[in-house]
């Protein structure tokens, strides 16, 4: 049993800033289920939006993110990370992050969803990595801060309406540990790798959310699952992004005719929000019996094309692919908008719990993340957090925690098998384009594997499974409940936005869902 100040859950960039600005106060536990580099942080390609032009203004990144989140987005969480989010970029370049760089000053790129070039790059289509490699090189340099790979955090340690550490399952000698500490930090990510086809690491299947939820957590709006409308389609299940920023830069989108199809569908064309170039793609999928669109690139200077996202050019190359020609794209799932209910400085309705990154709903994202506003998300609401939770006192007495699970390595292989039953489930039932029929069927498949499931309690494997099912009917639940279209949820058999539904749905064990107004308004 290990004792620390702060106990943060996840190496994403939300967990690796968190820990290294509460190193300044404590002694911090990083714990991450793989490696310290395997996060959809450390994947991203596009970049970090914030306002750092003179030519823009945090006011209008404020209206491109409400505009972007369909009405639902709470407008006192978007005003802070639009004000705040400069001085945080402010902030990692006095630390000593290097942001690509134009005619001496920061290159901003231009990204879907957005009316101003706001988005701040490094290594060109590499900024995920590169940030999250400039905050691994700070955390693992500080003698504050102990790491813990391949510990996975199956639950936490709760009295009364306040948390106390975690319980983490070592991967490695497949025995529980305990983490007590007095405050502890969820930034697990998302959930998109629940899905068949995603751009998120495999081990992104919502954790955190199921965590968060047995602990009594709300949970927020979790039919918003926002699909990449451009990752590389190959004949295996695999993923590979395709940033917004090559659409930024000038990239088409092309059916199987040849004919671009988004000027007719929005003013913004290839740059519209995601979940409409998303729709758009799907469509034209539907229209041609095909599995994918093109994108092309092919009127672009393919020197710049090379010198702007040389990772992707690599990776199209290594495929066979031409970057510099067309390159086949369809949707796949990336970004989980819902999360666990949070106020504006990361705290949860637990006491001494805060959540941060894409784990966390604080309002901003409403119904459709805005291009690149999850890593400047990350920064703003991780300092928040952070200076929040260093005013709570230490305790003085904790209650006894002993651990309590085992694995069973029978029911390994069975949990691989549920995970990949599960995902053909949510890509069939709960995908892009929905529908009443198909989410009931999808939910009476999860509720048919969850009875098939053995009694097993306190069984690691049984533990992660019905982890798995929870989070799927999380999602499916909210979006049966939600009957209308709105950003990242689809109903064909309700095709229109409805006000009706301008609130947050809210779930809770042992609770009904709840409808949580959105606050509209500016103090």
């Amino acid at each position: 049993m290990r004792h620390y100040d702060y106990i943060i859950a996840g190496s994403g960039l939300a967990g690796l800033y968190t820990a290294y600005l509460a190193a300044a106060y404590g002694k911090v536990a990083l714990l991450t289920k793989c490696g310290i580099t395997e996060s959809n942080s450390y994947f991203a390609q596009g970049g970090i939006a914030a306002v750092t032009d003179e030519d823009d203004a945090p006011a209008l990144h404020f209206e491109d993110t409400i505009i972007a989140g369909r009405g639902l987005c709470d407008y006192p969480s978007v005003n802070i990370l639009v004000n705040e989010g400069p001085q945080r970029i402010q902030d990692l370049i006095n630390a000593g992050m290097h942001f690509d760089m134009e005619d001496g000053s920061l290159a901003l790129g231009l990204e879907g969803g957005h009316h101003k070039k706001r988005i701040l790059h490094a290594g060109g289509d590499a900024t995920g990595r590169m940030v999250t490699s400039f905050m691994i090189g700070k955390v693992i340099n500080n003698s504050n801060i102990d790491i813990f790979e391949n510990h996975s955090v199956i639950g936490l340690l709760k009295n009364e309406k306040r948390c106390y550490g975690v319980r983490s399952w070592n991967l490695t000698t497949e025995k529980e540990e305990l983490f007590l500490g007095t405050n502890t930090f969820l930034t697990l990510g998302g959930t998109s790798a629940i899905y068949k086809r995603t751009t998120n690491p495999h081990t992104t299947i919502g954790d955190g959310l199921a965590l968060a939820y047995n602990t009594g957590c709300e949970i927020a709006d979790m039919e918003f699952i926002q699909f990449h409308p451009s990752a590389i389609y190959t004949q295996s299940e695999e993923a590979f992004l395709i940033s917004e920023a090559v659409r930024g830069e000038g990239a088409h989108l092309i059916n199987q005719n040849g004919e671009r199809f988004m000027p007719a569908i929005h003013e913004l064309a290839e740059l519209a929000p995601r979940d409409i170039v998303a729709q758009s793609i799907y469509r034209q999928m539907q229209k041609f019996h095909q599995n994918f669109v093109w994108l092309s690139l092919k009127h672009l200077n393919p020197e710049l094309v090379k010198h702007r996202f040389p990772n992707i050019y690599e990776k199209c190359k290594e495929l066979g692919i031409d970057m510099c020609n067309r390159i086949p794209v369809a949707p796949a799932a990336h970004y989980t908008v819902g999360g666990v209910r949070t106020d504006i400085n990361g705290q949860t309705n637990i006491g001494h719990l805060f959540v941060c990154g894409e784990l966390a709903s604080s309002g901003i994202m409403g119904a459709n993340r805005l291009a690149s506003n999850s890593l400047i998300e990350c920064l703003v609401f991780g300092k928040r957090a952070v200076e929040t939770a260093r005013k709570n006192v230490k305790d003085t007495t904790i209650p006894d925690f002993q651990p309590i699970y085992y694995a069973n390595e029978n029911r390994a292989e069975s949990y691989i098998q549920l995970k990949k039953e599960i995902s053909t489930i949510m890509t069939e039932h709960a995908g892009i384009i929905r529908n009443e029929e198909l989410l009931y069927q999808g939910l009476c498949k999860l509720e048919t594997l969850a009875e098939q499931l053995p009694q097993e309690n306190n069984e690691y494997y049984n533990l992660i499974s019905r982890n798995l099912i929870l989070v799927a009917e999380l999602i499916i639940r909210s979006a049966l409940y939600r009957k209308e279209s709105r950003g990242g949820h689809y109903r064909e058999d309700f095709p229109q936005n409805d006000d009706a539904y301008l609130y947050h749905i809210v779930q809770q064990k042992g609770k009904e869902i709840q409808k949580i107004p959105v606050n509209n308004k500016l103090k």
